[in-house]
């Protein structure tokens, strides 16, 4: 049997995610979208894509249909280093200057094609340029399509820790092509899969389900199973966001949008102790297990939801244990976290599935009853 075209039909099964709120756009998944980028990109004279060196090959999918649909426009590619590499005040001034150098104007619109790195890079540029200039996501990895793409939180990385250089400055559309995840290394796509199981835990336990139900190895691109948890934590993050745009608070006992943050204090304390040779993902795994082992003894966590944790993270591939950092090095570098409010620390943890809550202040000592449990593969709840 001949392959379907799938230019011929991929409109039809295309998924069109809208974020409302002040500044609406639209999140498109599926798969060979290269054609939707012109329409969202409108009619600006001027692009600047925003593209690692290592995706080169990518750059002509791009470009291409941008100029087709309008042969006078100046497509300009700024090449950015790969990963967090790409997050420093010296690459985003080098974009800064470059825009000035082609005259780059309001009307006209930055693209990023890239992981969650470069969609941050690219997304503090067009914030940071003229006051803000209309920037469109193309996340080329499982992490940046679930996480970094959709939201507008933008920003790079200083000696004193990530992110705390930013701007909120929604997108004017996203664009997750899943085709583009097929040539993702697998390692890469499976720590992808943290922040999807995060969204899981903190508001739609049917991911975990997915997650629980479908054998590890058939979550692959094509997979509608893989589709169906993007869209999930796409929406997710969408409802969340639209909610509480620029982290102000939920209401009715809802952490709001900082619900997102879900293991995130340590896991970007064990990110900076790494040096960033961890992924974020991982990372992120490693930090919602903790905090779940947090609420098991600060709160009354059941101990089958903690152990849930465990196997939604650990069947996929993910990590689950830390301890390769002394926890007094680690404690200090989230009283830094941008999450603390004054000298206490703050947790986003769970009442129960999809029941997220912050717990600020947490005792020292179940701070580091929850790190020993983490510290190997024996450690149980209330271990």
């Amino acid at each position: 049997m001949s392959e379907p075209d799938p230019d011929q039909h991929h409109h039809e099964v295309e998924t069109v995610l809208h974020v409302g709120g002040a500044s609406p756009y639209d999140v498109v998944v599926g798969h060979h979208l290269a054609d939707r980028l012109p329409e969202m990109v409108g009619d600006a004279l001027r692009v600047a894509l925003i593209c690692p060196d290592a995706l080169e090959e990518l750059v002509e999918d791009v470009v291409a249909p941008l100029v087709d649909t309008m042969p006078d426009r100046d497509v300009t590619v700024l090449a950015v280093p790969d990963g967090e590499d790409a997050k420093t005040a010296e690459v985003a001034n080098a974009c800064w200057e470059a825009l000035g150098e082609e005259g780059f104007t309001r009307s006209d619109v930055i693209v990023t094609l890239g992981g969650g790195a470069t969609t941050d890079l690219g997304g503090f540029v067009a914030a940071s340029w003229l006051r803000g200039v209309r920037v469109v996501h193309v996340p080329t990895t499982l992490l940046a399509m679930v996480d970094a793409a959709v939201g507008g939180k933008t920003g790079i990385n200083t000696e004193a820790g990530k992110n705390l250089v930013g701007a909120f400055h929604e997108p004017a559309g996203v664009i997750c092509d899943l085709s583009l995840l097929e040539t993702l290394p697998r390692d890469e796509l499976v720590a992808g899969l943290g922040e999807v199981i995060k969204c899981g835990f903190i508001a739609d336990p049917e991911i975990l389900r997915l997650v629980e139900s479908t054998p590890p190895d058939e979550l692959v691109a094509p997979s509608p199973v893989l589709r169906e948890l993007v869209e999930r934590a796409i929406q997710v993050k969408i409802d969340v966001v639209v909610a509480d745009l620029k982290e102000q608070g939920g209401t009715g006992g809802h952490p709001g949008r900082e619900a997102l943050n879900y293991g995130h204090t340590l896991a970007h304390a064990i990110e900076r102790a790494e040096a960033y040779g961890i992924r974020h993902g991982e990372a992120v795994a490693i930090g919602c297990v903790f905090v779940a082992e947090l609420a098991h003894r600060a709160a009354g966590l059941p101990a089958e939801v903690v152990e849930r944790h465990r196997a939604a993270f650990g069947r996929v591939g993910l990590p689950t244990t830390y301890d390769a950092e002394p926890f007094d090095h680690l404690l200090a570098t989230m009283r830094l976290d941008k999450k603390s409010r004054g000298a206490q620390l703050r947790f986003v943890v769970l009442d129960d599935v999809g029941r997220p809550t912050v717990l600020a202040g947490p005792s020292e000592e179940h701070l580091r009853e929850a790190y020993a449990a983490i510290a190997g593969p024996t450690a149980g709840p209330g271990a």
